[in-house]
């Protein structure tokens, strides 16, 4: 991540258009070129931002959103002006915009290189040029991924997972690196469509994993990705600790082009039809009751099992029962992470910090005993 997001930020999002240049084939949004957001909007948004900091935060993390947030490259210009002028002097604030870098033209890449230390672009990519091609509508060569690597050089990039990608999601992970991408800020392993309680992606994800291990204690140096730097420790000391996964509904508001507010970027009209919001505003965000399974609680792996409070309303109509057909997936990824953990320590005991030691090695030896059981008929492959 780049050094300039890091810390304890209010991040709310602005929905500057619906409209999107690609088709990516997981995508779940609904896409209507129709729907952009005015700039008179966009002010109004920006006020209610800065007039609503949670008193917790230390800063503010704008984000724009899409569709493809660069095909409203001129109302983002309009926007930064008029925040940089208004607030510039009083607050600590940062913008940041996920794209797909096929609209990224070499005005735009100016105006953000002289911007950078203000404002971040987070590359989407998927990997190998198949697999990103497959799932993102041939888009891997309209990338200038130099670009984005000498702008923000410790920014990561962001890969969704399709069917496609799945069987060769090593190689997928490890040509990201070697494009010279040190971290990637997120592997969205459940996104799209897959069943999880369906045996054969457990199949297919043993032998990926497997590689990614070997690559990541050989290339030490390399930030974990998301998916495989899960801080385990985390399950020792947090055990007691009942809470949301994510600032839905507090730290993540979201703002739709006509300026109306929704908990975060997941849920909008975009996913959800008019009906479903209306529940879903009716919740109690600031109440983490709400969010607690408590089913999923008696798991050792709770403070660490990655959830998406949105995309498990899409599924179960609820934020408090969990999608139960992801955990066993979730404990196979888990008990790689503590044989990657072991490993690096063995190469490198130095490879923690001393305070995280202890935690880390009995994390590894209880993740192992609770399940390394419910996978003994793939202990020949595993």
């Amino acid at each position: 991540m780049s050094d300039i997001r890091k810390g304890t930020r209010f991040s709310p999002s602005l929905c500057v258009t619906h409209s999107c240049n690609l088709d990516c084939v997981y995508c779940y949004q609904n896409h209507d070129g129709n729907n952009r957001m005015t700039f008179e909007t966009a002010c109004s948004c920006i006020d209610w931002i800065f007039s609503n900091i949670p008193e917790d935060m230390d800063g503010v993390e704008i984000t724009f959103i899409g569709g493809e947030p660069l095909v409203e490259f001129e109302l983002i210009k309009k926007i930064y002006e008029y925040t940089h002028k208004r607030y510039g002097a009083d607050y600590s604030y940062i913008f940041y915009a996920t794209t797909n870098g096929a609209l990224l033209n070499d005005e735009m890449k100016t105006w953000f290189a002289e911007r950078k230390n203000k404002f971040v672009l987070g590359l989407s990519l998927d990997g190998l040029p198949e697999t990103h091609n497959h799932n993102r509508s041939n888009s891997y060569d309209k990338i200038d991924k130099e670009f984005f690597l000498n702008t923000w050089p410790n920014q990561g990039v962001k890969m969704t997972i399709s069917d496609f990608t799945l069987p060769n999601l090593a190689d997928n992970i490890i040509h990201i690196h070697r494009l010279g991408f040190k971290e990637i800020d997120g592997v969205n392993l459940f996104e799209g469509e897959f069943d999880w309680s369906d045996e054969k992606y457990i199949k297919m994800l043993i032998p990926q994993l497997k590689k990614l291990v070997e690559f990541y204690v050989e290339h030490d140096e390399l930030m974990l990705d998301q998916m495989m730097g899960r801080q385990i420790g985390v399950c020792v000391e947090e055990v007691e600790n009942k809470r949301k996964w994510c600032g839905i509904g507090v730290g993540t508001i979201f703002f739709d082009t006509d300026g109306k507010r929704y908990p975060c970027p997941f849920v909008t009209p975009m996913t959800f039809d008019e009906k479903e919001l209306e529940d879903i505003q009716k919740t109690d965000f600031k109440n983490d009751d709400g969010f607690v399974d408590e089913e999923c609680f008696d798991c050792f792996i709770h403070p660490i099992c990655p959830y998406c409070p949105g995309a498990n309303y899409l599924t179960q109509k609820s934020f408090k029962n969990r999608d139960k057909s992801k955990c066993r997936a979730q404990k196979l990824i888990t008990l790689y992470v503590a044989d990657l953990l072991a490993k690096r320590l063995l190469k490198n005991p130095d490879s923690l910090p001393k305070d995280r030691v202890y935690n880390t090695i009995t994390a590894i030896e209880r993740i192992k005993k609770d399940f390394m059981p419910e996978f003994k008929e793939y202990k020949d492959i595993m």
